[in-house]
């Protein structure tokens, strides 16, 4: 278990922040942002099309140890890779020890049953080198008489979709009521198949016994960086206002602990709130699901965001903890805030994105989720575009064409004395210190679908100064 830690702490390790900003900030733990792919892409685990589906599949499945107790352990894994270097195959290993606890964060207290109600979740595993993993889990009782236990089949990639991954989760169980033997040669298929670019669809063909062969198809959203969001979970839960209590926190890069019972509702909500942070991304301690025997070494004094089951209620708040948020999934609330959350945000931007919330709650049941979503996330790209879609024209570009980010004068071309003081907080964070390490690389934007709303809002400006 103590290799376990090691791993996990130094998958919460980063490098500093830009030059000129905090030293203090600078030693903070949480795990590095993934390298920006080409100009226009998402960056962290969104990654391009072309690359395999996935890594591994792994089956996690409970196993009784010496004292009694059950512990987690990989039973299947495919592929088996051969012929890795030492560097290679050393993260290999940490990296198949982490996955058990992930697959079970609810701890050794299982005992077997005849029913069980399949749960989808995921979670997030940082490299050494900063690169982000991403588990897709599937938590089901296998096909048998009698009493048994779960297992988990968790699918390893570095591609964030959640959607796609849920469908290929839905026919590996599908295939599992059948044999076990039945999964290979689709995982093979897939992992034989391109991942395809937004919009695009790939088609795997796959025979399943007294069925014949099927054709699956695999359709990635248009929206890249909607793939891995699912808004509606998190509307079900919390009331607008404190959707944007929980934004607000997230933006200044506070602690935020969200409880649930449901692995599911953990993970998806958030992966939700992290969406709504786009085009930034969220750059300290990111753990959808904490494993139970690893509370404490995540409630560190450093900014993160974490899910834990609300079994483990008592001991999250016996955590010291400053500036903490803690969200009540199940009942929808907060169960601990700083006080100050209804005035982070300038009143007008957050009435405006209140105003977006409320009328998806006026109109529950007409829009599809990829709707949904859409309208949601629009609602928040547009706070950012209003406050910082200048930030293009205040970068200083030298002749050998790297570029130099003049704050003062970013800060000081807004107008408003509001948004100039929540900006004034903003630019400290994190999160725009990354976005304009990126910016100051090269003159073509790192976020186009950003960079079009911005164009698409000085455009409408420009459209009502000339009418």
């Amino acid at each position: 278990m103590a290799s376990i830690g090691n791993f996990f702490r130094r998958s919460l390790r980063r490098s500093g922040r830009r030059e000129g900003k905090d030293e203090a900030s600078a030693a903070e733990n949480h795990p590095s942002r993934v390298p920006q792919g080409k100009a226009g892409e998402r960056s962290s685990v969104f990654c391009s099309a072309g690359q395999f589906f996935f890594e591994y599949l792994v089956v996690v499945s409970l196993k009784k140890t010496s004292d009694g107790r059950y512990e987690p352990k990989i039973t299947y894994q495919f592929p088996k890779r051969e012929n890795l270097l030492k560097g290679q195959k050393e993260e290999e290993e940490r990296l198949l020890q982490a996955i058990p606890l992930f697959c079970f964060p609810d701890g050794n207290n299982w005992a077997p049953v005849t029913e069980f109600t399949s749960e989808t979740f995921s979670f997030v595993l940082t490299n050494v080198d900063g690169s982000r993993k991403i588990g897709y889990c599937r938590r089901l009782l296998p096909s048998g008489r009698g009493v048994r236990f779960p297992e988990v089949f968790c699918i390893i990639s570095c591609l964030g979709c959640f959607g796609l991954f849920s469908k290929i989760l839905d026919e590996v169980e599908k295939r599992r009521q059948i044999s076990m033997a039945v999964i290979y040669p689709f995982m093979q298929g897939l992992r034989e198949s391109p991942f395809p670019a937004p919009g695009k669809t790939v088609t795997i063909k796959s025979f399943i016994p007294e069925s014949g062969t099927e054709l699956i198809e695999l359709t990635r959203p248009v929206d890249a960086h909607l793939e891995h969001v699912e808004f509606q979970a998190l509307l079900q839960r919390l009331s607008p206002d404190l959707i944007l209590h929980i934004f607000a926190s997230a933006v200044l890069e506070r602690r935020l602990i969200f409880l649930a019972e449901e692995l599911s509702a953990l993970s998806q909500c958030i992966h939700a709130v992290a969406a709504l942070l786009y085009p930034f991304t969220w750059a300290h301690t990111y753990i959808p699901v904490v494993p139970e025997c690893l509370l404490d070494t995540v409630c560190c004094p450093t900014p993160f965001m974490v899910g834990i089951q609300m079994r483990h209620l008592e001991r999250v708040l016996d955590q010291p903890m400053e500036e903490a948020l803690i969200v009540d999934l199940c009942e929808g609330k907060l169960i601990r805030a700083v006080g100050d959350e209804e005035e982070i945000l300038p009143i007008k931007l957050q009435n405006e994105i209140l105003m977006a919330l409320n009328r998806h709650n006026n109109n529950n049941n007409v829009h599809t989720p990829e709707q949904l979503n859409a309208l949601v996330s629009e609602a928040f790209v547009q706070f950012f575009v209003r406050l910082v879609g200048h930030y293009a024209s205040h970068i200083k570009w030298s002749k050998n064409g790297s570029g130099t980010f003049q704050e003062r004068a970013f800060c000081k071309a807004i107008a408003s004395k509001t948004n100039r003081k929540f900006v004034k907080k903003f630019v400290k964070t994190n999160m725009f210190s990354l976005f304009i390490e990126e910016a100051e690389k090269s003159r073509i934007p790192q976020e186009a679908y950003f960079q079009r709303k911005i164009t698409e809002y000085h455009d409408q400006k420009k459209h009502r100064r000339d009418s």
